[in-house]
């Protein structure tokens, strides 16, 4: 159920970012909903590596977690202070090549169709955040690219699956 929650404010962050990469939110806006999804993902992130039933699989997938944390908040952050998200190019960079062992072992280790999903997620994830590097830190002229995949994302890898999951047809 932890994992619909999570989901479900992914896909509502990707989607409203997805929308502001094409101008159609305006910065100081956008603060809020990387604020919120930020602090779910804390959330989890808390219980996962801190709560009573943590484990080394809840620690592993805190840290996980903790990335997409990170980006929201530093998006938040970027968006208030006004700054260019050069350090959030870096930082999607080292997130994007953290995400190539999690692929690798999600799909060795996949045994049902939610595993598949799951590692197939983090594909997506890993590309979008790769995709941020290339826009943000090195300054390629690919934000509409960006943007459509961070909007589609967000409903197919987020929402969609999130709502699924929370609503137990999942």
């Amino acid at each position: 159920m932890i994992l619909g929650f999570l989901l479900f404010y992914v896909g509502a962050v990707l989607f409203l970012n997805g929308l502001w990469l094409m101008g159609r939110i305006q910065d100081r806006e956008i603060v809020v909903i990387n604020v919120v999804s930020g602090l779910v993902a804390g959330a989890v992130v808390i219980q996962g590596a801190f709560g009573a039933a943590a484990d080394a699989a809840s620690i592993r997938a805190a840290a996980l977690t903790l990335l997409f944390a990170a980006t929201y908040f530093w998006v938040a952050y970027n968006r208030f202070a006004g700054v260019d998200g050069r350090g959030l190019g870096w930082f999607s960079l080292f997130v994007a090549v953290s995400t190539v062992p999690v692929i690798v072992s999600g799909f060795s280790a996949a045994a049902t169709g939610r595993d598949f999903w799951l590692a197939g997620n983090w594909l997506v994830w890993g590309i979008l955040w790769f995709m941020y590097f290339l826009l943000l830190a090195l300054g390629k002229p690919i934000l509409k690219q960006t943007a459509w995949v961070t909007l589609l994302s967000g409903i197919f890898n987020g929402w969609l699956p999130g709502w699924l999951l929370l609503d137990g047809m999942m």
